[in-house]
């Protein structure tokens, strides 16, 4: 049986990791460099590191802290924020993330995703999308959760799953920084649509929420969490040993 992997968001802006509520109400948390290499030293199974202002600031992500903070880590790293071309996934590549994710970009021009599928392969693309409930509908936002778009939620991902997305970041930006669980009802809604693996992004508050999402939704195959690591509420070892206590297969 394949392990659910367990892995911690790195929320860049301005050279800093910040975490808020709902993506709103940044606060400074610590250097990214630092807490990747901290991360990867106490049992993460990847990162995830977002230059969460570059597509809301139009600029392209920023490559300087990219290099220093893979230099320091010893699994996988997916790089998002700013992706527009191709030549945008070359450089992040380059600068030593293993997987590239891409959500504005994709919705101004769906088929980015073909074409870094071609040229990279399916397990370099990762669509994120950030949803929220509109009207009783799931929505896709852009530019970091600030602009709404017309996307129905599920349908986009399929269609980006179908161009060439390997794997998929669900962002609920309804339970983000709550800690009150992970969105189960949108989860279940998406990793239900697609068969490419799903990370649970948005909720996480305690231990019990990982154990209640992998009992619940089998087919999620990761936890992605950011405050409830930064500020030591959550020990990845502890989350592990109790994953492994309920029989869910994970990397000790």
């Amino acid at each position: 049986m394949i392990t659910k992997r367990i892995i911690p968001c790195l929320d860049v802006r301005d050279g800093r990791v910040v975490k808020g509520v709902n993506f709103e109400n940044l606060a400074d948390v610590s250097s990214p460099v630092e807490l990747a290499k901290f991360y990867s030293d106490n049992g993460a199974d990847e990162l995830v590191f977002y230059d969460i202002t570059a597509s809301a600031e139009g600029r392209a992500l920023f490559t300087d802290i990219l290099r220093e903070t893979a230099k320091s880590v010893f699994i996988p790293l997916t790089v998002g924020g700013g992706i527009n071309t191709t030549d945008d996934f070359d450089r992040v590549l380059k600068c030593g993330a293993d997987k590239v994710s891409v959500n504005s970009g994709a919705i101004r021009n769906p088929n980015l995703i073909y074409e870094a599928a071609k040229l990279y392969g399916n397990q370099c693309v990762v669509i994120s999308a950030d949803v929220a409930r509109v009207d009783g509908k799931y929505r896709v936002f852009a530019k970091g959760g600030r602009e709404a778009t017309d996307l129905e939620a599920v349908e986009w991902i399929k269609r980006c799953v179908d161009l060439g997305a390997g794997e998929v970041v669900l962002n609920s930006i309804d339970t983000d920084g709550v800690k009150g669980g992970f969105d189960i009802e949108m989860l279940d809604a998406v990793s239900n649509a697609v068969n490419v693996p799903v990370i649970a992004s948005g909720g996480a508050g305690k231990i019990s929420d990982f154990i209640t999402l992998f009992n619940t939704l089998p087919r999620v195959d990761a936890g992605l969490a950011a405050s409830i690591f930064h500020f030591g509420e959550v020990k990845i070892s502890d989350l592990k040993a109790e994953m492994a206590r309920a029989g869910i297969p994970t990397r000790i």
